[in-house]
């Protein structure tokens, strides 16, 4: 389960209606406060219900209500499977208490907490009394922060931006963006990365890619990917350490390493939060690891060392 927060205006919504128009065949459950603010293309809707929308591309869009447990519970019952499950926070909410759901039910995997800022507003609402707690708590439960609407600040504000972001949220993964556009990649554990993958026939070894995010680049990240095939066999404990050390740079990276008893293991690692897990084998049979960052700073030495050195 994956959360998308934020305070009013930020973009959550946006970035949530992209995400659904771009799901490439995976069917996604987005829980939502209101139908009302989503973006859908009356051609993808192929259903509209009291509290949910059907989607032709096999998504569905719910609407909370008052008890997100049941929401939630609905979701899970549904007769065929999701592959993922979104939870839009309403822009006063702390979206790091949503999350808390993922890590309460078996049937959940807590994917990370997404939080977006509007850049031409965060410092002015920050400084608002009234609004400052609820900001904060949002920025410290974040994985990930999406500063979003760059392209509506000057150098000036932007980088007094960045001073306030740095004091504020210390040690949270950033990227900078318009419109709400993030590499799907990046945001969903079940995306492939587009801008490099592991070629199926590659030998073990890194592959480093350059891929730019769609939008306008003068005002976005631009990002880079590593890539390797692990021959070396892997214990879910020594994983989950090397995530809890930090790995400042890294955005996003996933995949799947064989264990010492020729099993398989899940792994996903996003902004600050990683997991390892016992898995069925990989589409292809085969090892495989893409990690994520934004140009120049994507811990390559850290990356080798973890996957490639034996």
């Amino acid at each position: 389960m994956t959360v998308v927060g934020g305070f009013l205006g930020s973009g959550k919504t946006t970035l949530v209606s992209h995400w659904l128009r771009e799901a490439g065949g995976q069917r996604i459950a987005v829980l939502v406060n209101d139908f009302g603010d989503l973006d859908i293309d009356a051609g993808l809707i192929a259903a509209v219900g009291s509290d949910v929308i059907t989607l032709s591309n096999g998504c569905v869009c719910c609407q909370i209500g008052d008890d997100l447990a049941a929401a939630l519970i609905a979701v899970l019952s549904a007769p065929a499977p999701f592959d993922a499950v979104v939870v839009e926070a309403s822009g006063v909410s702390d979206p790091g208490r949503i999350a808390q759901y993922a890590r309460a039910d078996p049937a959940l995997t807590p994917d990370g907490v997404i939080v977006l800022l509007d850049a031409a507003t965060a410092r002015r609402d920050a400084a608002d009394p009234l609004l400052a707690d609820t900001m904060l708590r949002q920025l410290g439960s974040a994985d990930l922060l999406v500063v979003n609407k760059t392209d509506e600040v000057d150098a000036a504000e932007d980088a007094r931006l960045d001073a306030w972001i740095a004091e504020a949220a210390p040690g949270v993964p950033t990227l900078r963006t318009t419109q709400a556009r993030v590499p799907l990649a990046i945001i969903s554990r079940l995306a492939p990365w587009d801008g490099g993958s592991v070629p199926h026939d590659a030998a073990p070894g890194p592959h480093r890619h350059d891929h730019a995010p769609a939008g306008d680049p003068r005002h976005g990240d631009v990002f880079e990917s590593w890539s390797c095939r692990p021959a070396r066999r892997f214990a879910v404990a020594d994983l989950r350490d090397w995530f809890a050390g930090g790995l400042p740079g890294l955005l996003r990276l996933k995949g799947w390493v064989q264990a010492p008893d020729d099993g398989w293991i899940e792994v996903q690692f996003m902004g600050r939060r990683g997991t390892a897990r016992p898995s069925s084998p990989p589409p292809g049979g085969e090892p495989a690891i893409v990690a994520i960052g934004i140009g120049g700073r994507l811990p390559r030495e850290s990356l080798e060392r973890a996957f490639e050195h034996s």
